[in-house]
């Protein structure tokens, strides 16, 4: 019963159209406060939730579109219609919250006061169904215990949540490890559990996906790293000069070097695939499949590029004072 009387739900999508019902679904059995924010759906993504009894928010969507900003809007809400509650589940509306996860949870923030965030294992519904969807699955594998940052599904202590304004509204990406660093700073914790929390729909079937979410995630590290980059930490730093290594300047050198010294200098390209190995089969993702682990190690060494020019893409911009729209790639 505390449960329910502690525990909220802020739910974010745009056409989510089965899965936000799966979504909802997956909450209502288990919480009574929760939030809906729409951003601006056209396929009865509001009228379903309604019909649920759901208190939906939609976005004013004249203004510049974050996850961030529809979160914190949820937020808002859902902390001035019950002030009482000491936790705030943030679910993306594509995924499938696991019945026993809140039990889990907050008993483990019930015991461990200095723990601002949990979250535990998400999983791609369909890993099967693309080798992007496959690259998502192996992607939320990370490690469990104490943790330096989490994804968009997270348990988060509200007191902790306020205490440093939530999530930045400004941010197109990475915007939980930035909210996660902030904690840090202030000396809260974040851990990752070792069980099941949700399952997750990316829906990528296409190479052009892909390119634009790891395109996002490039743009991600370099804003990152120009907002904490001096930090003690450096946060997102090492990430950074590795896209920028790998990506801009290594590609350089080699071309200028066979254009103006000699064209065998193309030949140092085939250490990306020395990369490749090192990550696919020296440093195996997945012991037990070896398939696996050269494709994620395939995706790592090219995705350097479309980081790249996620990268370029916050330069350019930084300089010239604009902000960016956000980076869709569904």
């Amino acid at each position: 019963m505390f449960i329910r009387q502690e525990t909220g739900a802020v739910v974010i999508g745009r056409n989510e159209g089965e899965r936000l019902r799966v979504c909802l679904e997956s909450l209502t059995g288990l919480i009574n406060a929760i939030v809906y924010v729409d951003s601006g759906s056209t396929d009865g993504s509001v009228e379903l939730a309604r019909r649920k009894g759901i208190n939906v928010i939609s976005l004013d969507m004249t203004q510049p579109f974050t996850a961030a900003r529809a979160r914190n809007a949820g937020f808002a809400v859902l902390n001035s219609t019950h002030p009482q509650l000491k936790y705030v589940q943030f679910i993306d509306g594509d995924c499938q919250l696991n019945p026993t996860w809140f039990e889990t949870a907050v008993t483990f923030m019930t015991g461990h006061p200095h723990h601002a965030v949990v979250c535990g294992r998400r999983r791609e519904r369909f890993p099967e169904q693309s080798v992007y969807n496959l690259l998502c699955d192996i992607e939320w594998n990370t490690p469990t215990g104490e943790a330096s940052a989490c994804g968009g599904d997270a348990l988060i202590r509200i007191a902790a949540f306020t205490a440093i304004g939530g999530y930045r509204d400004d941010l197109i990406a990475g915007e939980e490890p930035e909210l996660c660093f902030r904690l840090r700073q202030m000396g809260w914790k974040i851990y990752r559990l070792d069980t099941e929390m949700t399952l997750h729909d990316a829906a990528m079937t296409r190479f052009s996906q892909w390119w634009q979410r790891t395109k996002r995630a490039g743009f991600a590290f370099a804003e990152g790293s120009y907002l904490h980059g001096k930090s003690a930490e450096k946060y997102w730093v090492k990430e950074t000069r590795s896209i920028v290594f790998w990506g801009i300047v290594l590609p350089m050198i080699l071309l200028i070097s066979a254009w103006l010294v000699s064209p065998w200098f193309l030949f140092g390209g085939l250490i990306y695939a020395v990369q490749i190995l090192k990550i696919g089969l020296v440093r195996p993702v997945n012991p037990n499949s070896k398939r696996h682990s050269l494709i994620y190690g395939v995706f790592v060494v090219l995705g350097k590029f479309p980081q790249a020019a996620g990268a370029v893409r916050f330069t350019l911009l930084n300089l010239l004072s604009k902000k960016s729209k956000l980076i869709e790639y569904k």
